[in-house]
């Protein structure tokens, strides 16, 4: 195993596998996870659950991150955000980042199946090979709504969170689950605005690409609607309070001016600022729901 690793390149550094597994996006999913966990109960999650559930959640996430880099390396090597990629400079080989998917995957599921229960297990597989096979292997380059469908599997960590606590699905997980995929096509269609010209060269049927720009702003506008209502939810169903509903609607109302900004054009760099916003939006917006969980009084009414 350490000879294909090491086999791919003599410049290949730890940073380069690390790199594969898209660190950032990972932690903002661990995030989500972590706040399925703990809003799940009142009562502490088992650090046994909390340190191994969580890491097993994340290779999984790292692995199916590394088969889009296998998959997209062509593509990666003609954009200017990706270029740099280690699979697209050749740093690390195909095989080699696939025997590294491998190996992340077979360790988080034996760290689910061990320290969680089975359906977590089964359902975090499904979501790797969601992203990693229908997602970036189909979807991204047969659709223009790429992102609208595959998003599901992006916006399972608070769903496995919640499972790996309880055991079973239920309403309130699975409502975590549709604010981040109503999240998901506003905060990707913002990026792909500001990267047109790069997903146009790579035959990326992004929408801006395959519908013009004014089409896709006015659906990011559209799709924040959307999930400022679905993110008052868990006031209505009396799953948070009104710490939760006070922040929901603050920045939601926020993310909303940003994508009015956006539509109407009136900022210099909107796209890539919007986009900017929706990762603090969406990490604070959990955080909200975490407070609003266990602050020991209760505005709920």
């Amino acid at each position: 195993m350490a000879t294909l690793l090491s086999a791919a390149h003599p410049q290949a550094l730890w940073r380069d596998y690390l790199e594969l597994t898209k660190p950032k996006v990972v932690v903002l999913m661990l995030i989500t996870s972590l706040v399925g966990m703990y809003l799940a109960t009142r009562a502490g999650v088992p650090w046994t659950v909390l340190i191994f559930g969580n890491l097993g959640i994340a290779c999984c996430a790292g692995a199916a991150a590394a088969v889009n880099h296998v998959v997209d390396r062509r593509i990666d090597a003609q954009m200017a955000r990706t270029h740099k990629r280690p699979l697209a400079e050749g740093r690390v080989s195909p095989l080699a980042a696939l025997t590294f998917a491998m190996l992340l995957a077979v360790v988080g599921l034996a760290l689910l199946l061990t320290f969680t229960n089975p359906l977590t297990a089964w359902l975090t597989l499904a979501s790797l090979l969601g992203y990693a096979v229908l997602y970036t292997g189909f979807l991204k380059r047969a659709t223009p709504q790429n992102i609208v469908i595959g998003g599901l599997a992006g916006a399972a960590p608070p769903l496995l969170g919640w499972v790996a606590v309880t055991g079973h699905v239920s309403a309130e997980p699975l409502l975590l689950v549709l604010i981040i995929f109503a999240w998901t096509p506003p905060h990707f269609w913002a990026l792909a605005i500001h990267r047109k010209a790069e997903y146009a060269k790579v035959n990326i049927p992004m929408l801006p690409v395959t519908h013009g720009e004014h089409y896709t702003k006015v659906h990011i506008l559209l799709y924040t609607c959307i999930l400022l209502a679905v993110s008052l939810m868990p006031y209505v169903i009396h799953m948070s309070g009104l710490l939760y509903l006070v922040c929901a609607l603050g920045l939601g109302a926020r993310f909303l001016r940003w994508a009015w900004v956006l539509y109407r054009d009136s900022q210099p760099h909107a796209a890539i600022n919007t986009f900017k916003y929706s990762i603090w939006y969406l990490f604070l917006l959990f955080i909200a729901l975490l407070l609003d969980h266990y602050l020991p009084f209760n505005f709920m009414t």
